[in-house]
């Protein structure tokens, strides 16, 4: 028997509206896809630049706590060896001196030097064996100051790498407990520039493990994750940038006028060893080379005592104008 039209009809429609929902599902299907795909891409991308902004800032840290501590254990030792066998030193009795005493180093400031110096050498036996990684990371970013605070004599090293251990930022940066394992990515970014990177975090997950039966409104939803973590990440690269950009010009600083230093500290030997430690008896050039050497000692130790982080692992605002005010100051000096 003939099977009626409206059935065949009716059977042909139902089977072209399956076929539109298939077409539709595949369609969402491969638009779901394509999304997660995108999402993944930008979440990888943003990973990849702050890791790489990262390292990138942890080296020039790193460099620059190395840095401090080699013309602490390598200048300012032998200045202060130097130093210390002289008598009697008064620079308003020499003429032309007296700008001089707007740098050079009170005994405050001298004995600093000298427990900041102790210290240092104390860390340099350490470098070479990388057993020193977290105090060198907090020596590069806490001010001389800061490090004195924190390390009293004794423990100092301890209490450097303590600070490093405990400080998510420094942990971002490559010191403390982010080689123990510890905070790493997340922490750190959590804590750089205030931001709170945990939530958007979450999408490396969904994006990554993301099934063929995503639908497309979960895609989207990953995407505007990815573009949110994106965003977070940017702004955290920017920081370490900034940070980076900072320590590479308080370590071209500190070597320049380490390279001033030297000298000096050499010729202030040698004038000792000619003249004797008796300062009263000097020529007002040998006076002038003691109170210059003493004003390079007191310009560093500014450097020194210049934090380049804050405690929210923000840029501190005085390292932004200490270099250009001591150069400053220097050049009406020296």
């Amino acid at each position: 028997m003939p099977i009626p039209f409206l059935f065949i009809g009716a059977a042909i429609a139902t089977g072209a509206f399956g076929a539109g929902k298939s077409i539709k599902a595949g369609l969402d299907q491969k638009d779901a896809n394509d999304t997660n795909e995108r999402a993944d891409s930008i979440v990888k991308g943003a990973s990849k630049k702050i890791e790489t902004c990262r390292k990138n800032c942890g080296a020039a840290i790193d460099n620059l706590g190395a840095c401090k501590i080699s013309i602490l254990d390598n200048s300012i030792r032998p200045f202060i060896d130097e130093f210390e066998k002289l008598n009697h030193v008064e620079l308003t009795e020499s003429k032309g001196l007296n700008e001089l005493q707007k740098m050079v180093l009170d005994k405050k400031n001298f004995t600093e030097l000298k427990e900041l110096q102790s210290m240092a050498t104390s860390m340099a036996g350490g470098l070479a064996s990388g057993a020193m990684a977290g105090a060198i990371t907090a020596f590069g970013a806490y001010g001389a100051a800061g490090a004195l605070a924190t390390a009293s004599t004794g423990t100092a090293i301890a209490s450097l790498s303590g600070a490093a251990a405990t400080n998510a930022t420094l942990a971002f940066f490559g010191g403390g407990s982010l080689a123990a394992g510890g905070l790493g990515i997340a922490g750190g970014t959590a804590i750089l520039g205030g931001l709170v990177a945990g939530p958007a975090l979450a999408v490396l997950g969904v994006v990554v493990g993301a099934k063929a039966s995503a639908n497309k409104d979960k895609a989207y939803s990953n995407l505007a994750k990815a573009r949110e973590f994106k965003e977070e990440m940017d702004t955290a690269s920017s920081l370490c940038m900034g940070i980076r950009k900072r320590a590479n010009m308080f370590n071209r600083f500190l070597v320049s006028l380490n390279s001033v230093f030297e000298p000096l500290i050499y010729d202030m030997s040698e004038i000792i060893k000619n003249r004797g430690t008796d300062f009263r008896t000097f020529t007002d050039d040998e006076k002038n080379t003691v109170a210059e050497a003493m004003a390079m000692a007191g310009a560093i130790k500014s450097i020194l005592d210049t934090p380049i982080l804050d405690d929210d692992g923000n840029l501190a605002p005085e390292s932004e104008k200490i270099v250009e005010t001591t150069r400053e100051k220097l050049q009406g000096a020296v």
